[in-house]
């Protein structure tokens, strides 16, 4: 779909997946879908009335090139389901969002991530289990994926910076503000060390009750697991962990002591099996497969453009020869040559059956 025309429909804040699959079934493509837009087929998709009413007020106000215009001034970027660097991992989802704003790198989402949550009521035993566990998932070359809030979310972001290595906020709001306000801060630190900032929703969206949910599909979406740090009863935590399993993705949840309200949800979602029990890092990370590293990932500066090309699809995550072919698009020939010097400049390791991981 052409920008200005994804731009506009992010900006009424109506298109689901579902609704979008409708759409393409009746329109040759989005352009001549929005030539169609009226409260008719708002009515078609499911709209109630009044939001009815306020896409069509927002319709009428907007000026695609005055948006680009603010996206620009402000460093932010957008990409909608279409366009090629849509994150895959997203892409898979029965429920992706069909535009994404960020700010700082897609890239890291190469990477495997994984997601750490929990209540915003952080005790100290929470903290020190973030202190233990994020460092760790860096060292071993994840990018950690949370929320932003305070508590638990804003320990885990600043202990991967602290740690060297890269995070993912993920926003229930538009990138026009951050809240909570205390962590303006901290958002640009994690673009400034080479982290991301993302959301689905157009600039002007403010948090509300829907919005933090609708946040919680993406951070669970992006990862290979979710580890439940702490969380108390009714958590927003555990619909994460909830949508990660609906997801077929590892959850996880640390267990504290039963007398304790805030691990009252990680209790529950144990008793249930609805997560694996962890007291480790490394429970964590032999559960999906990644190689635990006692030390942080080299910094390896490619020799030339193939070597970059094998760089970047490697990760902590063992991956066979036939995988990193069809990844990266070289020649077997090719390929092993450039994993032989990897490994001989300490970049890379073959771990055993042909099995490569970045070092």
């Amino acid at each position: 779909m052409l920008r200005s025309t994804a731009l506009t429909w992010s900006w009424l804040n109506i298109l689901t997946k579902k609704r979008y699959d409708a759409l393409s079934q009746v329109y040759a493509d989005m352009e001549e879908a929005m030539e169609h837009l009226d409260e008719n087929m708002l009515k078609e998709l499911g709209c109630r009335e009044e939001t009815m009413m306020i896409a069509m007020n927002r319709l009428e106000e907007f000026d695609s090139d005055a948006y680009e215009k603010e996206l620009e001034k402000r460093g932010i970027k957008f990409l909608s389901i279409e366009d090629p660097d849509y994150p895959n991992s997203l892409k898979s989802l029965p429920d992706p969002p069909l535009f994404l704003y960020y700010k700082g790198s897609l890239d890291i989402l190469n990477q495997p991530c994984i997601a750490c949550v929990g209540t915003r009521e952080m005790s100290s035993y929470g903290k020190r289990v973030v202190e233990e566990f994020v460092p760790s998932f860096v060292r071993s070359g994840m990018t950690v994926v949370s929320g932003l809030a305070l508590g638990i979310d804003s320990q885990v972001a600043q202990s991967a910076i602290n740690g060297g290595g890269k995070t993912v906020a993920c926003l229930g709001h538009g990138l026009s503000t951050i809240f909570p306000k205390s962590n303006s801060r901290l958002a640009e630190e994690i673009v400034e060390n080479g982290g991301l900032i993302l959301s689905e929703f157009p600039l002007d969206q403010p948090t509300s009750k829907y919005t933090f949910p609708s946040r919680n599909r993406i951070i669970a979406g992006l990862s290979l697991g979710t580890v439940v740090i702490e969380a108390g009863e009714g958590s927003g935590a555990l619909i994460t962990a909830d949508l990660a399993l609906d997801y077929g993705r590892e959850v996880f949840a640390v267990p504290g002591q039963i007398f304790d309200k805030n691990y009252i949800g990680c209790h529950q979602i144990l008793t249930k099996g609805h997560a694996k029990l962890v007291t480790s890092p490394t429970d964590v990370l032999e559960e999906i497969g990644i190689v635990a590293s006692e030390k942080t990932q080299i910094s390896y500066e490619p020799a030339d453009e193939l070597e970059k090309v094998v760089i970047s699809i490697l990760s902590t995550m063992p991956q066979s020869v036939t995988d990193l072919v069809e990844r990266s698009k070289l020649s077997a020939g090719d390929l092993n040559t450039k994993l032989t010097m990897l490994e001989l400049a300490g970049a890379a390791k073959n771990v055993g059956g042909g099995m490569w991981v970045r070092q």
